[in-house]
């Protein structure tokens, strides 16, 4: 097959590839997206530390090897952005480059490289666009965010599909080595003085933080790895405050290259380490929140975000991440979209009860349901329970992941013996693991009838029994489909239901 100019099926049509250029006191970064969307797929991401707040508390002045580190940089991302063919570049700049006496120079020349405008945000700006960030990550967030750049750290407010109080201060983990001169002693009364006299501390009592920032993730990872935590994805990833403040007080004695599990973290983010754990400590201890909840969404994201309809803000981007992967991967996407609605029908008349949490877990399930089935099939359990659980998908937390996976697992190995069950079932409950399996039992039930082709589903119906239980009917030109393996799945689903079923056609 020729490959001249082929078309990417693996990329969905219509979708027009934009760019963020995020120039930061930290790193310069930038992030192409399949196309600006409710769930936002990277195409492209790369970073550099060029380290422009370095000294700035110091010196007023951004540093001449800094700036020009950032300006090559900054022009090969703009080659980077022709080479991908984005149709839209938005260059965002943040505290350093607004700051700074020089900072228009810099600007100027930045510009140049890029062949586009500046879009330089002040503190407001940051905060609203990192709350914004949130809203494009999480399903209805309800806390305090807070996102930690290299110059400053945004707190804002987020209730009810709005924010509000947004501040920000200067506690960025390079500003807090500097205003500190390296102590972190010093550091933590910087930082405690910030943040006990904001306007938030009571707010966020109870309530999530929401963790944003590269800092802060690198944080995560370690935590990570000191728990041998089995799902090694940041977004979503909860911390209790407990937990939180004994590894905070760990970090933040500085000698992070001695820490166990630090080797995740890369030789060019430990620098900064112990002062991001500072401020998260400094959040911890005066917000009082209920959980750290991580999230790999933030600034650039809110700024792709604000600029979608209102309409399409209001999507669930759990349900649209996943009705895409069943685009690009199931045997027919009309089919996974038939089988969120024969899954609804058969738990409504089964009588099996959903909170609205579980309803949309049952509904993402349904549409990955097919995802896996070009692997080998003794492997598509494993390499779909993996995909799934690591998938970039948004507005899901660990839990809703394993969910997802394990489900999609189960559809395909069959067995529900403990003993086979993967490391990631410690992440769920044994309530929520019962329903992965059932959803998954359905779903077994369910592809021996269809072949994974639409149009049958919605000619099924369940019925009540005079005999007791319920009864699948299948129509009578579609009556050679029943058979013994059918028969015997629909049983397995019976046992986990708890009702007598039986399949007959008429």
């Amino acid at each position: 097959m020729s490959t001249d100019r082929f078309p990417a099926l693996g990329r969905l049509p219509g979708r027009k590839p934009v760019g963020v250029v995020d120039i930061g006191s930290n790193s310069v970064r930038l992030v192409i997206y399949e196309g600006n969307a409710r769930a936002l797929t990277p195409l492209f991401n790369e970073k550099v530390l060029s380290g422009l707040g370095r000294g700035l508390a110091q010196t007023g002045r951004l540093n001449d090897s800094a700036m020009a580190s950032a300006l090559s940089a900054l022009a090969r991302f703009r080659a980077l952005a022709d080479q991908a063919e984005v149709e839209e570049l938005h260059p965002i700049a943040t505290a350093a480059a607004r700051e700074a006496s020089n900072g228009a120079e810099f600007i100027a020349a930045a510009e140049a490289a890029l062949r586009t405008p500046i879009n330089i945000l002040s503190g407001a700006d940051e905060a609203r666009f990192a709350a914004e960030g949130v809203f494009a990550g999480f399903h209805e967030p309800n806390g305090i965010a807070g996102d930690l750049g290299g110059g400053s750290l945004e707190l804002v407010d987020i209730h009810d599909g709005i924010f509000e109080g947004g501040l920000t201060m200067p506690l960025g983990g390079l500003r807090l080595q500097d205003l500190s001169g390296g102590d972190l002693a010093k550091a933590r009364l910087i930082a405690d003085s910030f943040v006990a006299s904001c306007d938030l501390v009571r707010k966020g009592r109870g309530r999530p933080f929401y963790a944003i920032g590269g800092t802060w993730r690198n944080l995560a990872k370690l935590h990570m790895e000191q728990r041998n935590y089995p799902l090694h994805v940041m977004h979503g990833y909860e911390i209790a405050p407990d937990a939180a403040d004994a590894f905070l007080s760990l970090v933040a004695r500085g000698d992070v290259d001695k820490l166990p599990g630090i080797a995740a973290v890369s030789k060019s983010r430990r620098a900064l380490l112990a002062f991001g754990a500072v401020a998260l400590h400094a959040v911890l201890r005066h917000l009082k929140p209920s959980s750290i909840v991580v999230s790999a969404l933030g600034v650039r994201e809110g700024f792709l975000y604000a600029r979608l309809p209102e309409e399409e803000k209001r999507l669930d981007p759990l349900i649209e991440a996943s009705r895409e992967l069943a685009f690009l991967r199931a045997r027919s996407p009309e089919h996974a979209l038939e089988l969120v609605e024969w899954s609804h029908r058969s738990f409504e008349t089964l009588g099996i009860d959903e909170t609205p949490e579980q309803e949309r877990l049952r509904a993402a399930a349904c549409l990955l349901a097919d995802v896996g089935w070009r692997a080998h099939p003794d492997y598509r359990g494993k390499q779909a329970l993996s995909f799934i659980a690591h998938a970039a998908f948004p507005a899901i937390d660990h839990r809703g992941r394993a969910f997802l996976g394990l489900t999609n697992y189960y559809r395909h190995e069959g067995s529900f013996e403990q003993s086979h069950v993967p490391e990631i079932e410690t992440l769920i409950d044994e309530k929520l693991l019962a329903r992965a399996r059932l959803l998954a039992s359905l779903f077994r039930v369910t592809y021996l009838l269809t072949a994974a082709m639409p149009g049958l589903l919605n000619r099924l119906r369940w019925m009540p029994d005079s005999r007791g239980g319920f009864t699948l009917a299948v129509p009578r030109d579609l009556g050679g489909l029943v058979g013994e393996k059918p028969e015997g799945r629909l049983q397995q689903f019976a046992a986990l239901v708890g009702k007598t079923l039986r399949m007959e056609v008429r």
